[in-house]
């Protein structure tokens, strides 16, 4: 182990900062947008809204997510239908398929973990609810909705890391986030110790840091009496 080279290798990772943390980010807001629907999916009553859903989540559960980016990145690009569509501008950028793989990925994991909050709400909610002369989509809005949300507070929190670890993989489409920048210069030096290292406490940093957040979040939000 050579303590000078610790310097240049946090010089060459810190290239893919902002980008890991635009992948992350970017992954992590879309997987939520996209886990809320497929969530109440699963938790409806309607066979046909839930057999799709709990399709989705089983296949892309099941499967390694390095896999899902190859299929997306490498896979889709060898369709004329996918080439000649509006999406391909999107499809043949690594970044974009990074964060769109990603991003289907931790939705449903992260729809799993909704349904099942969803589910735990008493049905005398809903009857309240309906005895006040609420629509439906209001009482999911005002009432179910923040109550399922603090509840799963801790585990949005850890899907963030999740997601963030999932960042990493990235690299294998060509992305230069921080992990593509450090097999760069283990490349250059032959210093995988050191890079790796360097690498692997700024991760560390980040996860701390939006673990805190969350924290925060947690202590703000938290449901009385818990």
């Amino acid at each position: 182990m050579s303590l000078d080279l610790f310097l240049p290798a946090f010089i060459a990772i810190k290239n893919g900062f902002v980008l890991t943390l635009t992948i992350t980010l970017a992954s992590f807001l879309l997987g939520q947008v996209v886990a809320l629907p497929v969530a109440l999916a699963l938790s409806s009553p309607s066979r046909w809204l839930r057999l799709p859903a709990s399709a989705y989540t089983f296949v892309i559960r099941g499967s390694p997510l390095l896999v899902q980016l190859f299929i997306v990145y490498y896979g889709l690009g060898q369709l004329e239908a996918v080439r000649e569509s509006v999406l391909w501008p999107i499809l043949r950028s690594p970044v974009y398929c990074a964060v769109l793989t990603i991003a289907l990925n931790s939705a449903a994991y992260s729809a799993e973990v909704l349904a099942g909050a969803i589910r735990q709400v008493p049905k005398g909610q809903w009857e309240a609810g309906k005895a006040l002369g609420l629509a439906k989509y209001v009482l999911l809005i005002k009432v179910v909705l923040p109550q399922i949300y603090r509840a799963v507070l801790p585990s949005i929190g850890n899907e963030l890391i999740l997601v963030m670890k999932g960042s990493t993989l990235a690299s294998a489409v060509t992305v230069m986030e921080m992990t593509g920048a450090a097999r760069v210069f283990v490349a250059k030096t032959y210093a995988p110790f050191e890079t790796f290292l360097m690498a692997g406490a700024i991760y560390l940093l980040i996860g701390a840091a939006f673990g805190r957040v969350f924290k925060g979040l947690e202590t703000r939000f938290a449901i009385p009496g818990r």
